[in-house]
């Protein structure tokens, strides 16, 4: 897992995603992330697996630093559930969701449909579809296909986009969006 700053994925833009969210709000957050030590900054993520059956409600990051055992449980959950093997998740990736998902103001979990996939994975599912890319950042953990029973593709994507951070794919027929950390771009219908 990585935590450096990445192109199209900055600090800043994540912090201004967790500032209008964050359950215990800090002074001023118009500093890097370091203004977070001590402000009683909480980060967690919920998600149901349709998959495997099981569900997840874990917090993460307390305080400037992430938790080694959540972020462990976030990437056995999104774990290429055909292969049943799991890879580290992007802690960037991560964050994206949560602050997507806190935007969104509800106690709804995410239902994950893909996370991690192997390269065997990913080529059977580009056998059966265009829209997946050869070079996915779902193969090094970097992305996330999600939806919610009570939101709309488009109100998922558009608390992604406020987040100024990686991709955001609608994929309105499919009823799902997709989120990464890499370059910030957007596509889909």
């Amino acid at each position: 897992m990585t935590q450096s700053k990445s192109a199209g994925l900055s600090r800043r833009a994540l912090l201004g995603a967790f500032a209008a969210t964050a359950v215990i709000a800090a002074p001023s957050y118009s500093n890097a992330f370091g203004l977070l030590r001590g402000a009683g900054d909480v980060r967690r993520l919920r998600m149901v697996s349709p998959r495997t059956g099981e569900k997840m409600d874990t917090i993460y990051w307390i305080e400037g630093e992430y938790i080694p055992e959540a972020i462990q449980e976030i990437s056995t959950f999104m774990r290429d559930w055909r292969r049943n093997e799991a890879k580290a998740i992007d802690t960037r990736t991560i964050d994206i969701m949560a602050a997507a998902h806190n935007l969104m103001g509800t106690s709804e979990p995410y239902t994950l449909l893909s996370g991690y996939r192997t390269p065997q994975t990913n080529a059977m599912l580009r056998s059966r579809s265009k829209g997946v890319a050869k070079h996915s950042l779902h193969l090094t953990g970097q992305a996330a296909d999600l939806r919610m029973g009570s939101r709309s593709v488009g109100q998922i994507s558009k608390a992604a986009l406020a987040c100024h951070a990686g991709g955001v794919g609608k994929y309105s027929r499919s009823n799902f969006v997709h989120m990464d950390c890499g370059v910030v771009r957007s596509w889909g219908g």
